[in-house]
C-alpha cells in the first residue's frame, strides 16, 4: 500500500472535524438569532407556486385516460432500458434508450457512457426527467402565468434531483472520496460553511476566487477618468488611444443591474479599449451600487440623473452638444425612455445615432423572466423592497443563475462541496457575483410598466418627469444587435421592440448568448451573425433572408456607427476640458461591494 493509500486509510482528522462541527453551530445559532430578531415571517405561496402546482394536479387527474398513456409510456421506456442494460451487462451491443443533449456537459466524464451501472443511472434519470417534463407540459387549461411557473419549476425541480449532483451517483465524486480517504467531502463542508457564513446563513455559492481579481488591477484596466458624479453615476472619460478622434464623443450606458466593467474586463475583450483604438472618445455611465438611502429614486431619476446628466457633462467636458450612445439590456430600455423623452422635448438632436445592445423596448415575450415578471409576483416583490428600501443584489442574481442553473449553480455545488475544490479565478463570473440592489421606486416601476403592462410599446403609455413618452418618435438612426440564445432578452421579442422605432434600423443577429455574443472582440474570431432587412414581419422570416457573417458583428457596427460620428478631430484627454478630473478608473461606484454600505 503506498503512503498515499496509508494517510487515506488513515481517515479524517479529528481535530479538523471538531472545528467543522464548532464552526456549523455558530454559524446555525447566528443564523437561528438573525431570524428571531427579524421577526418569523412565512411567505406562505405569495409567489403562486403552490397554487399552479395544484391547478395543475387537479387537471392531470382530471383526465386519467391521458394520465394512464404517461405512465404507459414511462413503464415502456423502462422496460426498454431494461433490456438494452441486460444486452450490454452479457457483453452484446446495446443501442441507449436516452441520451443526453449535446450541450448538457454534467455527464461529460467517460463514466457515464463506458460503466454499465452509471450509464443506467444517466439514461434512468434522464427517461424519468423526460417523461414529467412533458406530462407538466401538455397538460391543458393552465392560464399562462401559472403553465409557466409549473414549467420552470418542474425543471428546477428535474435539475437538482440529477444523479450528477449527489456523491453516491457521481463516479467522479466516488473515485475522489476513495481516493483521498473522503478529505473531498471534508473540503467541500468546509467551502460549504464558507458561503454560509458569506451568505449570513443563506448558501451564496462561490462561482470563482473573490481575491482574484482587483478593479483597475487586473481587470477594469483601460485607463480613463471620473469627471463628473452625481447621487446615482459616475461618469467615466477614457484616454484616447488615436491620435485624431471622430468629432462626436460616444456614451455607453450599461444596466444597473451589473456593474458596467463587464465592458472592460480584460485588454482582449474589452468593447472600451477597442472602441476607443477605433477612434471614438469613449465615456461610460458607473452606476451607484444603492442601498436604503435611495429607495425613492425612481425610474425618471434614472433617466435625468443617468443618461441626461451624462449628456449635459460630456457637453462640458468635450464641447459638443451631440452624441452617439449606446445602452446595453436595461440601460438600451433606458435609452429608448430617453430618446423619446427627448423627442417630446422637442431636444432630440442631442443624439445622432442610438445603438441597443439585446434590449427589450416591448415585452410582450420576455422568455422565462416572466416567471418572475407576472402580477402576483411582483406584488410580493414590491412588499419585500418597501420593508428595507431595495432588492437584494443576491436575490436578483440567484433569479438570474436559476435560468441556467445546470451551469451557474449545480456546476459549482459539485466542485466545490462535493469534489472539496476551489473555484477557478475567472474574470467573467466574477463580474456576474459582484451584484447590485436596485431602489424600490425604481424597480417597481419598471417590473409594473414594462414587465406587468408592457406600457413602453404604447404611446403615452409611460409618463416620465411629467412628459408622456412614445418610442415611435425615436427618429435617429438606431443599430440593435441581439444574440441568438439569449434567455435573458429573447432575440424575438428584441426583433419586435425594433420595428417600433420610426427612424432607420439596422438588425443584427449575433451567436452565442446574453453576455458572450455581446463581449466578442473580432480577434477571437468566434461565433457569427446574420443581418438583413430593417425589422419588419415575422422574426424567422427575416432571419430566413438574413445574410450570415463570420466572426464578431463588432466590425460591422464600427463601419455603422463610423457614418454617424462626425469628422476627426484632435484627440481629447480627460481633465483638459471645462471638466476636472475627480479620480482615477474605475472609481469608486464601481468598488462599492454587496455587503458594503
Amino acid at each position: 500500500m503506498s503512503e498515499a493509500d496509508n494517510n487515506a486509510a488513515a481517515g479524517l482528522d479529528p481535530q479538523t472535524l471538531v472545528e467543522i462541527a464548532q464552526r456549523s453551530s455558530r454559524i446555525l445559532a447566528e443564523a437561528m438569532q438573525r431570524d428571531t430578531g427579524a421577526g418569523s415571517y412565512s411567505m406562505g405561496d405569495e409567489l403562486g407556486i403552490a397554487k399552479a402546482f395544484f391547478d395543475l394536479s387537479a387537471r392531470l387527474w382530471s383526465d386519467p385516460v391521458k394520465l394512464a398513456e404517461m405512465q404507459f409510456g414511462l413503464w415502456q421506456d423502462y422496460v426498454a432500458l431494461w433490456q438494452s442494460s441486460l444486452l450490454r451487462l452479457m457483453g452484446q451491443p446495446a443501442q441507449p434508450v436516452a441520451v443526453p443533449d449535446k450541450t448538457d456537459r454534467r455527464f461529460r466524464n467517460t463514466e457515464w457512457e463506458e460503466n454499465f451501472v452509471f450509464d443506467h443511472i444517466k439514461q434512468s434519470y434522464l427517461i424519468a426527467a423526460r417523461h414529467l417534463h412533458r406530462a407538466v407540459a401538455d397538460v391543458q387549461g393552465l392560464d399562462e402565468a401559472a403553465a409557466k411557473k409549473v414549467d420552470f419549476y418542474t425543471r428546477q425541480y428535474i435539475d437538482a434531483l440529477a444523479p450528477t449532483n449527489f456523491a453516491y451517483t457521481n463516479p467522479e465524486v466516488l473515485r475522489a472520496t476513495i481516493a483521498s480517504g473522503g478529505q473531498n467531502l471534508l473540503d467541500g463542508l468546509a467551502n460549504l460553511l464558507e458561503d454560509l457564513e458569506k451568505g449570513k446563513g443563506r448558501v451564496r455559492v462561490s462561482m470563482t476566487d473573490p481575491k482574484a481579481f482587483q478593479l483597475g488591477v487586473n481587470i477594469a484596466t483601460t485607463p480613463g477618468k471620473v469627471v463628473f458624479q452625481n447621487d446615482l453615476i459616475q461618469l467615466i472619460q477614457y484616454a484616447p488611444r488615436t491620435e485624431t478622434v471622430f468629432k462626436r464623443p460616444l456614451l455607453i450606458i450599461p444596466p444597473w443591474i451589473n456593474k458596467y466593467y463587464i465592458l472592460d474586463l480584460r485588454e482582449k475583450n474589452s468593447f472600451v479599449r477597442w472602441a476607443s483604438e477605433q477612434g471614438h472618445t469613449v465615456y461610460v455611465i458607473s452606476w451607484v451600487n444603492p442601498d436604503e438611502r435611495f429607495a425613492n429614486k425612481g425610474f425618471e431619476d434614472y433617466m435625468l440623473e443617468g443618461p441626461l446628466a451624462a449628456l449635459d457633462a460630456i457637453e462640458q467636458a468635450s464641447g459638443e452638444k451631440v452624441c452617439n450612445v449606446i445602452g446595453y439590456c436595461l440601460g438600451g430600455t433606458l435609452l429608448a425612455c430617453t430618446l423619446a423623452y427627448l423627442a417630446a422635448k422637442k431636444q432630440a438632436k442631442r443624439v445622432a445615432s442610438a445603438t441597443f445592445f439585446v434590449t427589450l423596448i416591448d415585452f410582450s415575450e420576455p422568455g422565462e423572466l416572466g416567471v418572475f415578471t407576472d402580477a402576483q409576483t411582483v406584488d410580493a416583490l414590491e412588499k419585500r423592497m418597501n420593508e428595507r428600501g431595495y432588492l437584494e443584489g443576491s436575490e436578483m442574481a440567484n433569479t438570474f443563475n436559476m435560468l441556467r442553473a445546470n451551469d451557474l449553480i449545480w456546476s459549482f455545488v459539485v466542485n466545490n462541496y462535493l469534489l472539496g475544490k476551489d473555484p477557478v479565478p475567472f474574470d467573467l463570473l466574477h463580474w456576474n457575483s459582484d451584484s447590485t440592489r436596485m431602489p424600490a421606486r425604481m424597480h417597481t416601476f419598471y417590473l409594473r410598466n414594462m414587465y406587468v403592462r408592457n406600457a413602453l410599446r404604447e404611446p403615452g403609455g409611460i409618463t416620465l418627469d411629467g412628459v408622456p413618452i412614445d418610442v415611435r418618435d425615436v427618429k435617429q438612426p438606431a443599430y440593435f444587435v441581439s444574440t441568438a440564445e439569449d434567455h435573458i432578452a429573447p432575440w424575438k421579442t428584441t426583433f419586435e421592440g425594433a420595428k417600433l422605432l420610426s427612424g432607420p434600423v439596422r438588425f443584427v443577429l449575433g451567436g452565442s448568448g446574453h453576455i458572450a455574443g455581446i463581449i466578442n472582440a473580432p480577434a477571437a474570431s468566434k461565433y457569427c451573425y446574420w443581418s438583413g432587412e430593417r425589422p419588419a414581419g415575422d422574426a424567422e422570416a427575416w432571419l430566413g433572408k438574413a445574410e450570415q457573417h463570420p466572426g464578431s458583428w463588432w466590425t460591422d457596427w464600427a463601419h455603422w456607427i463610423a457614418q454617424h460620428a462626425g469628422p476627426r478631430v484632435p484627440a481629447r484627454v480627460p481633465g483638459e476640458g471645462k471638466l476636472a478630473v475627480i479620480e482615477d478608473a474605475p472609481g469608486r461606484y464601481a468598488g462599492v461591494h454587496l455587503d458594503q454600505r
